[in-house]
Formats: structure tokens, sequence, C-alpha cells
């Protein structure tokens, strides 16, 4: 039976495979680990040789801004040793200028991730930025405006993560085109993303998110995914498949739908469900009505909009 990845890898190319339903699926095993898909984990480190390549002139000739790009390819999917390596360059001025908060912010993000020698270091550099680096910034997206899909992948980081999300979302019961149209949104499928409220990774899930559906590690691409999949599932139950009442709770808590009795009156939030449906195309959803009861304020919201 063929990979899930290796099937991924054949449909993107148009190939039609027969990969078998249980391809479909990770293992449980590999579903409670805390580490990449092993096609994932592969790549993680096909970059990381190529950026140590190129930063050590071994076998090919030594360009620092090469290395510092592809190390930073890494960071940005959650790689703890591109992450430090990124932190190593700043910190000693390895091919860049010396730049002490540029290193502690790389420090810090593995740090995160239990990585041993950045925790070491960050006591040497200080504090780190509170800018994102420019690398680590989501890319801009050309505006969709002449019939283009704004979901397809732009790289081969966000081909990475679209495969991953087509493999987990499944199974949670959710649309990958769902998952994937909150990670544009969010993140913009940069997997080191932190924001000004410390909503954290590819799906930007606050600490109390994550603490509720178990994520361990936030920047684990993986891990996420698994959290905001599972957060997703029961946004859909509670509020019966309506995705723009799922995508204002992703965006101001489930509490501010109910309060409000549907989508909040905050500027963000209209604009973030408005965003989630162009890109979803889709009004409702399946769900799994045994996951949790749904909202009690349900009825009031649907008569309010006439439903």
């Amino acid at each position: 039976m063929r990979s899930v990845w290796q099937c991924l890898s054949l449909l993107h190319r148009g190939i039609l495979v027969h990969c078998g339903l249980l391809s479909l699926f990770l293992s449980s095993a590999a579903a409670a680990a805390d580490v990449p898909s092993e096609a994932a984990a592969e790549r993680l480190l096909a970059l990381r040789k190529e950026a140590q390549a190129h930063e050590h002139g071994e076998g090919v000739p030594r360009d620092y801004a090469r290395a510092v790009k592809l190390y930073c390819d890494g960071a940005r999917l959650g790689d703890s040793e591109a992450q430090f390596s990124l932190g190593w360059m700043y910190a000693n001025g390895r091919g860049v200028d010396r730049n002490d908060a540029l290193a502690a912010y790389f420090f810090s993000l593995a740090a995160r991730q239990g990585h041993l020698q950045s925790q070491k270091m960050q006591r040497f550099v200080g504090d780190p930025t509170s800018e994102v680096p420019d690398c680590m910034r989501p890319l801009l997206l050309p505006p969709v405006d002449d019939g283009t899909d704004d979901m397809l992948p732009r790289n081969e980081a966000q081909k990475m993560i679209v495969g991953l999300v087509h493999q987990l979302a499944p199974e949670y019961g959710v649309s990958p085109r769902l998952a994937l149209a909150v990670i544009r949104t969010e993140s913009n499928f940069n997997a080191g993303a932190l924001s000004s409220k410390n909503a954290q990774g590819l799906m930007q899930l606050i600490p109390d998110t994550s603490a509720r559906f178990n994520v361990k590690n936030p920047f684990n691409p993986e891990q996420n995914l698994r959290g905001g999949l599972a957060y997703l599932r029961w946004l859909l139950a509670y509020f019966e498949g309506d995705v723009s009442l799922v995508a204002a709770a992703y965006n101001a808590g489930e509490g501010a739908v109910n309060r409000y009795r549907g989508v909040p009156p905050y500027a963000e939030t209209r604009g973030y469900v408005q965003r989630i449906i162009s890109l979803f195309k889709r009004d409702d959803h399946p769900y799994d009505a045994r996951i949790t009861t749904p909202s009690p304020e349900l009825p009031r919201i649907r008569l309010s909009k006439g439903a």
C-alpha cells in the first residue's frame, strides 16, 4: 500500500492511483506522536542539509544569503534546528550583520520546542525583537480577481502543509478546504506565526485553546493542525454547520457569538467571516451531532437571521 504522502504527491501530479482507504488516515500511534509525519520530517531535513551546505561551503560554493533563506523556510515550518541555526548566525555575525535581538527571536522559537542549546543561548543574547523578521512574515499573495484560486499553495513549504491538511482533516470530519481557509486567513501558512494576542502557529491557537485540545507544542505543525481541526469540529457541532457562526466563533470566541446572537459587531470579526466564506465558498458544512450539544442560542440566532 502506498503511503499518504506518495498518494498526495501522485495526485498533485494528476496521476490516479489506488491508495486504499486506510492511507487517508494516520495511524493512531503516529497521530499521538510529538513529531511531524515521516515525509514532512524528511523534507525539513533536506532543507536543513542544503542550508548547512551553503553555510559551510560543503559541496557547493559558500552562500550565506542562500543558507539564511533555506533556514528560514525550515523555521517557518517549525524546524527547531533551523531556528537555532538562524539564531546562531545572527548571534555570531556569520555572513550577516550581528543582531542579538534577531538571534534571540529565533532562539526563543526553538526553545519553546524544548531545544536545549537554544535555551542556553537565550541567556547570552538578551530579549528578542518584538518585530517579526522579514523572512518569517507571510508571503504577500496576488489579488484574487482573475479567477485564480487563493487556496492553492504558492511554494514548497505551503505544499507540505496542504498535504498534511488533506491527510488529517478527514479524520476530524472537517473539509480540508475549510481548514485551509482558516490557515490562509490566520497565518498564511506560517508555522512560526505569533500574534500580539499570543495566538500561535498555523491555526493561531491561543494558549487556552491549545490546553483545551491537548496541544503541547503549538509551533509543531501537526500538533497545531490537530488542535485547530478539533476546535473546528467542535464549533461545527455547536453551531450545527453554520460556517459564518463557526468562523465568527473561531475569531471572537463562541461566547461572543452567543452573547450577540450571531456574528459580533466587531469590524475585525465581520471581515474575518467574509474572508472565510469567500475562500470556503459555502455557507454550511456537515457536522457530527455527537461531538457536543448545540448552542442554546441557536434558535434565536436562526430567528434573527430569518432562517
